[in-house]
């Protein structure tokens, strides 16, 4: 069961926690008013949306500001889409050890939001290989038409706050990809043993296996909070199912620079304080495969196979939650 409210654990749409906090949704969310997701990029709730259904490479990347692509061998459009799509197209990206890191596309959301859902659908194949750094979502104050840095330095806070939605594979205890963690910068996260501040990851109470060879959907709520206020929220889904909330209150095992576990038996959560203005918002968006040799050093592989993949599909960020592709044959939508 999972651990999302120190009296809660179960949550159902529209209903109210026994923390006084309304209970977040499961199951289909805004999608559903959009079977196959068709139609959902004009709906005002919605920030942005990309299917990768364009003619070419070069027409998808004029929809992204920033576009890593090295000798052209890292980003494809690939025939391999999600069970419930009805478009033909994802993106391959592709890394190539000794050669580059991957590929990446990344932009500035045209809607800066206090509250943020990003959902997307994501693919590893057979033989994964772990990863280092995977999608990225946050904000930067200002807003640049690039990715920024910042590795190993503990953000100002009112200049960026940032959550990697990564696989992580625990020092070589799950296989790869990994497990889902959330890895996350902000001004009040905790020093590494090495004397820097390296992202502290947050995991749900069991881990989350990323799966191979099957697509699935994976969704993330950014909630900033209110300034000088613990009030800031993250929360997971994978296929509609919610998996962790991060919340004030929820209970948690031991705080350290490597971050912290969901734990019932645990000891309530202080909160986040991700920001101290409302200047600094949910404003990019970073699609990556990033992989060096660090990422199999750090799970014990002396040997690291030379080429990595994944493919990405039915992307969206909007002001609510979105949900699994509903299917085209349509239902009555959910609330």
């Amino acid at each position: 069961m999972r651990v999302v409210c120190l009296l809660s654990a179960m949550l159902v749409a529209g209903a109210w926690s026994a923390c006084g906090q309304q209970a977040l949704p499961e199951g289909p969310g805004l999608s559903a008013d959009y079977p196959g997701d068709v139609g959902i990029a004009d709906d005002a709730r919605v920030v942005f949306a990309e299917d990768f259904e364009e003619a070419t490479l070069n027409a998808v990347g004029a929809r992204w500001m920033d576009v890593s692509n090295k000798d052209g061998q890292c980003l494809a459009l690939s025939d391999d889409v999600p069970e419930a799509s009805p478009g033909h197209q994802s993106l391959q990206v592709t890394s190539h050890l000794g050669q580059d890191t991957g590929g990446h596309l990344y932009r500035v959301l045209d809607r800066p939001l206090d509250t943020a859902f990003l959902r997307f659908y994501v693919k590893f194949p057979k033989d994964a290989e772990y990863v280092h750094h995977f999608v990225h979502f946050g904000g930067y104050n200002p807003p640049t038409r690039w990715p920024q840095g910042g590795a190993g330095e503990r953000p100002v806070g009112y200049e960026r706050m940032t959550v990697g939605i990564e696989p992580h594979g625990g020092n070589g205890r799950f296989a790869p990809p990994g497990a889902w963690a959330l890895y996350t910068y902000w001004h009040e996260m905790k020093i590494s043993a090495d004397g820097r501040y390296w992202g502290n990851a947050l995991h749900p109470e069991e881990p989350a296996i990323v799966p191979k060879d099957q697509w699935q959907c994976v969704e993330l709520m950014l909630k900033m909070n209110t300034p000088g206020k613990r009030d800031g929220e993250m929360a997971l889904w994978l296929d509609g199912v919610l998996i962790s909330d991060f919340r004030r209150g929820v209970p948690i095992d031991n705080w350290t620079g490597m971050g912290f576990s969901l734990d019932q038996a645990g000891t309530p959560f202080e909160g986040f304080d991700f920001r101290t203005t409302d200047a600094l918002k949910v404003n990019f968006l970073w699609l990556m495969l990033y992989v060096t040799e660090n990422a199999a050093r750090q799970n014990n592989v002396a040997n690291p196979a030379p080429g990595n993949r994944v493919w990405f599909d039915h992307v969206v960020v909007a002001d609510r939650y979105i949900g699994p592709i509903a299917p085209v044959s349509g239902t009555a939508p959910v609330r």
